[in-house]
Formats: structure tokens, C-alpha cells, sequence
């Protein structure tokens, strides 16, 4: 519920700092007090359904996926909302941030990396293997270590000596990635997985806004 929240002061402060029409703020304030409420509905349910039943019942199940069902059915209406809402006004503005990221590859670079970073502690979460900053699928240090690999060949590409640091910070990824395994922290596979994770962050990023 405190990540609901969190969102909801954010998305209302941006809409007022963006000053939206009125009745645009009312539907945001009814599709965010739509999802809370279905939030609360559904914890509600969930805990009613753990204190009066402690084996399986497919009854509970069910109940329980529809009270999730809900929240997921007010999550997608509010997004719909908050799209609607900020989308004409977000245009200009996406527009000329966008103009100036083509144009600034060391910003770009550090989006790659911090949303490297943030998928990386996403999955280890979700996997619930490892700690966010160590161990666990996928290997964070070769994510971010391939990453700047692709970083730098894309950056590099029309340099005369693009193919020898690209070969160089590749070989360094791998070294990284080589003294996960060898102290380990990481098997084979978590190592992999976090290189192919952020050389794919990076290059999608780089082929959407890098020219």
C-alpha cells in the first residue's frame, strides 16, 4: 500500500505542477481512489481468507484471484486515465527531452545503467534469489560491465579505433564476469543472464534514441 501511495502524491503532484483542468484532476483522484480501494478490498480478502482457512481450498483461490483480479482491472483504468490526462501535455515536452538525449550519449549511458540496475534488483526480487547488490539471477556486476560494452561500441562507431576499445571493454566484461564465477558469488548461468541483460538494456536503448 506504501508504493500505491507513493505513486498517487506523485501522479498528483505532477498533474497540478503540469495544472491540468479540473475535471481532469477529479478523474485522476477517482481512478487512484479506485485502485486503493481495491487494494484495501483485496487485503482484506486475502487476510479474511488466511485466518479461516489454513489448507487449500479452491474456493479461497478463487476468491482471491478475483479480489486481485479487481485491483488489476482499476490499475489498468487508472493508467488509461493518467494516459489520457498527460499525454497532450507530455507531448512538447517528451519531445524536446528526447531531442536533447539523441545528442548527449553520456546521459544516455547513465539511463542504460541506472535502468540496468533497477531490472536487475527487479528480477533478483522476483526470483527471490540473492541480495540486490550480491549474488542471486542475474549477476548485477556483469549486467552493468556489459552494458558499458555496448555503451562504448555504440558511442564509438564511427571512431577509427571503434573495433579495439570495443574489444577491449569486452574483454573487461568478461574478466568481470569471470571473477563472479571464480569467487562463487555467481554461478555460470546468473552470469549470463546479467550480461545478456544489460547488452540488451543498453542496445535498446541506443538503437531507439542513439543517431
Amino acid at each position: 500500500m506504501r508504493i500505491h501511495f507513493a505513486i498517487a502524491v506523485l501522479v498528483l503532484v505532477t498533474a497540478v505542477v503540469l495544472d491540468v483542468e479540473r475535471i481532469e484532476l477529479v478523474a485522476l483522484l477517482l481512478a487512484i481512489s479506485f485502485v486503493l480501494i481495491a487494494e484495501m478490498l483485496n487485503s482484506a480478502v486475502e487476510a479474511g481468507i488466511d485466518v479461516a482457512t489454513t489448507s487449500f481450498d479452491p474456493l479461497a483461490k478463487l476468491a482471491k484471484d478475483i479480489a486481485a483480479g479487481a485491483v488489476l482491472i482499476a490499475t489498468v483504468n487508472a493508467v488509461a486515465v493518467g494516459y489520457l490526462v498527460f499525454s497532450d501535455l507530455l507531448k512538447n515536452r517528451s519531445s524536446s527531452f528526447l531531442d536533447k538525449l539523441r545528442d548527449a550519449p553520456a546521459q544516455l549511458t547513465l539511463i542504460a545503467l541506472v535502468l540496468t540496475i533497477v531490472l536487475v534488483i527487479a528480477a533478483k526480487a522476483y526470483t527471490g534469489r540473492g541480495r540486490p547488490l550480491s549474488g542471486g539471477l542475474p549477476s548485477g556486476h556483469a549486467a552493468i560491465a556489459f552494458a558499458g560494452w555496448m555503451a562504448a561500441t555504440y558511442i564509438l562507431g564511427d571512431s577509427a579505433h571503434w573495433f579495439l576499445v570495443s574489444s577491449l571493454t569486452f574483454i573487461m566484461a568478461l574478466l568481470v564476469a569471470q571473477t563472479r564465477i571464480e569467487a562463487g558469488i555467481h554461478s555460470f548461468l546468473e552470469v549470463v543472464s546479467g550480461g545478456v541483460l544489460g547488452a540488451l538494456v543498453t542496445l535498446v536503448l541506443f538503437q531507439l534514441f542513439w543517431s
